[in-house]
Order: structure tokens, then C-alpha cells, then sequence
């Protein structure tokens, strides 16, 4: 499983952001510049956070984009999620996929490897928040099982 780009330029232009928390709107220029993202691309990632409502954006000479809420309040994870969409390893743990659709759905084994990995994929996104990103306390030692 990779990340696109979506994924990885949406979480810089959101810690950017996050870095600039209660100064007001950022504009889309400053931030491209900063995390070196062109304009274009960023436009339609910052269209697709503020739809999510992640970000607030104003108009005008002074306008740009702010979060919508504290950095604290904002996980990785739903950054990644808006960016990329679900993280389902495998199509037969979507919600629309079901017994009709594979023989092996409910007894399946090797699944339940893919769910495990979906799950713990999701507690690290959501175990991480943008103001872990600015203050950088995200320690590369760190596991799930030492934090527990």
C-alpha cells in the first residue's frame, strides 16, 4: 500500500497550516512555496478539505485558507481518509462488498490479515494529530504496543 501524492501534499499543506494556527488565512501561494507543491495541485486538494470541511477559505487580498478547527483536534488520519479515501487493503472489506460476491467471504482466514493490517494502519493515522506534527513529538521509535 502507497500513499499518492494526494495523500502526502494534503498532510504538508495541513501541517503547514497547522503551523500557523490563529494568524488568519494562509495563502495557497505562501504554502505551495513552503512545502514546494504547485499552486494547481494544492487548489484541488484544499477544494477537497474544505468540501470535508477540514478548512475554512476567504476571498480577497487577505484571503487564503485556515483550519476549521485547533491542529489538536484534526488526526492524520482524517486528512489521509479525505485525501485518499478509505484504506481497505483488499475490495472484500469495503462496505458495499458482501457474501454475493466471494464464495469465501465469511470464512475467509487470509481477510482477516488484510482487516488486521486495514485496523492497524487507521490506530496509527488516528493516533497522530497535526499539533503532534508541529511540535514534533512523534518519536520514530514509538510503536502502537509501547503506547498502550
Amino acid at each position: 500500500m502507497r500513499l499518492s501524492t494526494r495523500g502526502r501534499y494534503g498532510l504538508r499543506a495541513m501541517y503547514e497550516l497547522a503551523l500557523h494556527y490563529g494568524e488568519g488565512p494562509i495563502p495557497l501561494n505562501f504554502i505551495a512555496d513552503k512545502q514546494m507543491v504547485s499552486v494547481h495541485y494544492l487548489e484541488q486538494l484544499m477544494a477537497k478539505l474544505r468540501r470535508a470541511g477540514l478548512v475554512v477559505s476567504s476571498r480577497g487580498a487577505q484571503g487564503g485558507y485556515e483550519l476549521s478547527r485547533p491542529p489538536e483536534k484534526i488526526t492524520v488520519g482524517d486528512v489521509v481518509r479525505i485525501t485518499e479515501g478509505s484504506f481497505d487493503p483488499v475490495q472484500c472489506l469495503s462496505n458495499d462488498f458482501g457474501d454475493d460476491d466471494c464464495e469465501q467471504f465469511g470464512d475467509c482466514v487470509v481477510r482477516l490479515v488484510w482487516k488486521r493490517l486495514r485496523d492497524s494502519t487507521n490506530e496509527v493515522l488516528d493516533s497522530l494529530n497535526l499539533r503532534d506534527l508541529c511540535d514534533g513529538t512523534i518519536d520514530p521509535e514509538d510503536t502502537l504496543s509501547e503506547k498502550s
